[in-house]
């Protein structure tokens, strides 16, 4: 176990020398560690079977013995733990509050890892195709091009509704609380005191903690909820092809670029959970690198490439191919893209089905801006919030409490 953390540590470490990264998150011996695992499962921490006892099933610890509970209905655990046990990791996440169910009296929830020998549970409705997909992933859609199937353009985690007033009215609260709690942080103008010597001593009242841990469990359920959008994508995806191309790009750029939006969708994690499905599938992900294709600049009609600003959200050449929305385009040629050669080859009469598919994806999202719902700008359809259904209902008189007096507000 010593030596897992020396590993971890000397990783870490490594990565700040050869510049993938900028510094070394040190932990704090307060707080610990939140995981810890061993190499094998004959010494030190181990997880034992035991089908006479309890759930079956044990975490041995030096002289500590701890139950777990295993939930033996479900097909992906069972299918697990029929195979060798390699080594076993035990993790601690945050609960909501100490009062919640499964929790220690410090708010915590532990969890046991176990690493297995064989090959993973594969689901009946999970099923693998053999079509070659091109995508387009952008800060808030998606492109979805086979070779053969329907194409698709969706909005990135459209069912995703973070409440945004609800954590900014925890945000402030925080801040009010922080700041009664620790009047001699602040100077007279409101602004934190510049560290010095001594640093400055933070206290925290149980109210403030309280609300803390409200913002962290409204975080968890977000990201939670994310990542169960992203692997349905995933295996949608992988139920019409495990041959996927696509540009590699630079999320560290567009988060700089558009901000709160990218962390919100998350594109380049979905990208890493599409990768290891891809891999475990027995599948490839070929990625292009942007500055040698250039698909959102190219014409496969007439070869070329022509320079287009990011506000232009439709193609259209001279030479005949067009107009076509720039997304589903470039997931086309990269569809179509061969990795040897970084200019992608469409027949002239293979064009003409091609097309048909891409206005058909294009159609779907008309119709449904034409309903009323909200569509992102990058889409490239003209005021797609703005076409909402007309109410019947007559304007209502409502009274609105403004500068100590009630108006009617019509």
């Amino acid at each position: 176990m010593a030596q897992t953390l020396a590993t971890r540590a000397y990783q870490a470490a490594n990565r700040v020398c050869l510049g993938q990264a900028k510094g070394v998150r040190f932990k704090s011996k307060g707080r610990g560690l939140d995981s810890v695992e061993n190499k094998w499962n004959k010494s030190g921490m181990r997880f034992v079977l035991d089908p006479n006892a309890g759930d079956g099933g044990f975490l041995i610890w030096n002289a500590e013995v701890l139950p777990a509970r295993i939930e033996w209905r479900d097909d992906v655990v069972r299918h697990g733990l029929r195979h060798p046990i390699k080594y076993a990791r035990l993790v601690r996440r945050k609960a909501s509050s100490p009062k919640a169910q499964g929790a220690d009296r410090e708010g915590y929830r532990y969890y046991v890892q176990v690493a297995l020998e064989g090959k993973p549970h594969q689901k009946e409705k999970h099923t693998v195709g053999t079509d070659v997909i091109g995508l387009d992933v952008g800060p808030s859609t998606i492109a979805i091009v086979p070779q053969q199937g329907e194409a698709l353009l969706l909005p990135f985690c459209e069912e995703l509704r973070p409440d945004a007033r609800a954590k900014r009215r925890l945000q402030r609260k925080l801040d009010r609380q922080r700041r009664a709690n620790n009047p001699q942080n602040y100077d007279e103008k409101g602004r934190i005191k510049k560290q010095g010597k001594p640093r400055l001593a933070w206290k925290n009242s149980r109210g403030y903690l309280a609300t803390r841990r409200r913002l962290a469990a409204k975080e968890r359920k977000l990201a939670a909820h994310r990542k169960s959008l992203h692997g349905r994508l995933v295996h949608q995806i992988i139920r019409r092809g495990n041959t996927i191309r696509t540009e590699k790009l630079s999320y560290r750029a567009w988060q700089k670029q558009y901000g709160k939006s990218v962390g919100r969708n998350a594109p380049g994690m979905f990208l890493e959970q599409l990768r290891r499905t891809v891999a475990s599938t027995g599948g490839t992900l070929s990625e292009f690198p942007t500055n040698a294709t250039r698909l959102s600049q190219y014409c496969h009609g007439c070869q070329s490439y022509v320079k287009k600003p990011l506000s232009q959200r439709w193609h259209s050449c001279p030479c005949g191919i067009g107009p076509v929305q720039r997304d589903l385009y470039s997931a086309c040629l990269a569809a179509h893209l061969e990795p040897a050669n970084s200019i992608p080859s469409i027949a002239h009469e293979e064009w003409e089905g091609v097309g048909l598919r891409l206005r058909a994806a294009i159609e779907v999202l008309q119709q449904r801006a034409k309903e009323g719902q909200a569509l992102p700008r990058s889409v490239g359809i003209p005021r797609a919030a703005a076409r909402l259904s007309e109410s019947l209902a007559p304007n209502r008189l409502e009274l609105v409490y403004r500068r100590g007096r009630l108006e009617a507000l019509e």
